[in-house]
């Protein structure tokens, strides 16, 4: 199972104080060499934390994969194009909302999403789809010509009791054994911490996990080489 880092809270530090300090690209490198598998950030429409500069900085200094996360609008897709990272996750993007609060509605936007991918593999970009681990929406991106999904694990991150932990961990087990089955690669991510990463070891359909927040709340106490080289050791 491979490990990438989002690196979009090292830039919601810098904003607080509206500086230059801490760089998410600094960070990014970090993590690389901290065995890293690829970096991750979000270019929201708002420019909450990522901005412009980053993700160009960031695409000429990546030595592993960009994970471009973005809503699928006309603004973020130009930016992508020109930007060329080896892959974009669509994710749905609320005003509002704190983080991502759930999938995206593939099957009822099959024609305009069959677009945006299409438009995106014509320069090369891969694409996954961020999805809740529901069948009828992981049958619509393999459908439309997604290449991968992200599997929304929010609810399984939330879960109250071992009980009900398990039991998402199965919605997940069987969401990502439909992607695969399918021949879609199945990602994850969304709440995964040091404590409920390992029980998805479990789940050998799972390619890639996607992990920011708790690792950079780790790196706060103990550097992010470290906070990464720990999380990659319990993902492997």
């Amino acid at each position: 199972m491979r490990l990438t880092i989002n690196i979009d809270h090292v830039a919601t530090i810098r904003e607080a104080r509206g500086g230059v300090e801490p760089d998410p690209v600094t960070a990014a490198a970090i993590c690389e060499l901290a065995g890293a598998d690829g970096i991750v950030c979000h270019l929201r429409e708002d420019r909450r934390h990522i901005n412009d500069r980053d993700v160009r900085l960031l695409r000429e200094t990546i030595k592993t994969k960009l994970d471009l996360e973005m809503a699928a609008t006309e603004e973020i897709i130009g930016i992508a194009i020109e930007t060329l990272p080896e892959l974009v996750t669509l994710v749905p993007e609320k005003r509002q909302e704190l983080t991502t609060e759930g999938g995206l509605d593939v099957r009822g936007n099959k024609n305009y999403m069959r677009d945006v991918i299409e438009e995106f593999h014509k320069h090369d970009i891969e694409v996954s789809l961020f999805v809740d681990p529901i069948a009828e929406q992981i049958g619509a991106a393999h459908e439309i010509g997604s290449d991968m999904i992200e599997i929304h694990t929010g609810e399984f991150a939330n879960a109250r009791t071992e009980n009900e932990q398990r039991e998402l961990l199965e919605v997940v087990r069987k969401a990502a054994q439909l992607g695969k089955e399918l021949g879609l690669v199945v990602n994850a991510g969304h709440g995964l911490n040091y404590a409920n990463i390992t029980l998805f070891r479990s789940i050998g359909e799972i390619d890639e996990v996607s992990i920011g927040h708790a690792v950079i709340s780790r790196a706060v106490f103990v550097g992010i080489e470290r906070a990464v080289q720990e999380m990659r050791r319990l993902v492997q």
